[in-house]
């Protein structure tokens, strides 16, 4: 029980830092300033935006599974 609690802090950590690194699709200020992933990784950013989707996807979809399991228990 508690290696699952541990783990759901980690995946939680890990959706939170994915979001935060991807850019907005929205105009304006968000156009103005990029996600994060284009200044860590310069031009680059399009494939690394591409890859920390698809992580975040991930994920997301592990935290529901990991949160439905802790419900259950």
């Amino acid at each position: 029980m508690f290696a699952l609690k541990v783990l759901h802090f980690i995946i939680a950590i890990g959706v939170i830092v994915g979001v935060l690194l991807q850019s907005g699709k929205s105009a304006g200020l968000s156009g103005a300033i990029d996600g994060g992933a284009t200044t860590f990784f310069g031009k680059s950013g399009k494939k690394m935006e591409a890859k920390i989707s698809k992580a975040t996807t991930v994920a997301a979809v592990l935290f529901m599974i990991n949160s439905l399991i802790l419900a259950i228990f």
